[in-house]
């Protein structure tokens, strides 16, 4: 899949630009985080992909994921830029949990991080989350949509995954720019309101 709007202009950033922050695209194996990540990209999404290999279904739990034939191995990388001055810089973290190690170090550096969740898999965004919760990286949750996958109440998905009050839960399909571009604003929101209330504390 292209980026979303790659093109000769679109890969250097305004001279404009004074602020960058890093996001991390995060969730379970197979939930949709390279789709998400390019389609949201201006520029040509750096992936790090690799055939699956019969090792690797051996760990990987594949249900309704049959026709998956490629994972991600190292990350995703893309860049949206919001206004003239602030760009972000998108981070798509590996799923299955022998990458945990790569996760803590993204990390590092990051305002915030969006959780994609799969309905037919709520309990393996748990290892993620902890993770998040670990390093006191605010995140929202966006369940992304799958064809064939159950549709819950957003009161029965927070509860199924165990979500403060103020942790945004919202829905998207990945594959699609508008719909991913409100998931994202969610946990932008989130952020500002959190250090918005943090300031305060302080004051």
């Amino acid at each position: 899949m292209g980026s979303a709007l790659a093109s000769d202009r679109a890969v250097y950033l305004p001279g404009t630009v004074r602020v960058a922050a890093k996001i991390l695209v995060v969730g379970h194996f197979a939930v949709g985080k390279t789709t998400f990540v390019g389609s949201l990209s201006e520029i040509r999404p750096l992936r790090t992909e690799e055939t699956m290999t019969q090792a690797g279904a051996l760990v990987d739990d594949l249900r309704g994921t049959e026709d998956k034939t490629t994972t991600t191995v190292a990350m995703d990388f893309g860049r949206l830029t919001l206004s003239e001055s602030l760009v972000l810089y998108l981070f798509g973290a590996p799923g299955q949990r022998r990458f945990t190690r790569l996760w803590r170090d993204m990390t590092h550096g990051a305002l915030g991080a969006l959780v994609l969740a799969d309905t037919r898999r709520l309990e393996q965004s748990f290892p993620v989350m902890a993770v998040l919760e670990e390093h006191g990286l605010p995140y929202a949750v966006a369940v992304n949509h799958f064809q064939g996958a159950p549709r819950f109440a957003e009161s029965e998905v927070r509860e199924a995954l165990d979500l403060l009050p103020e942790t945004p839960l919202v829905t998207c399909d990945a594959r699609d720019r508008t719909s991913s571009t409100h998931a994202l604003i969610a946990l932008v929101q989130h952020l500002q309101s959190r250090q918005a209330r943090i300031s305060q504390e302080q004051a």
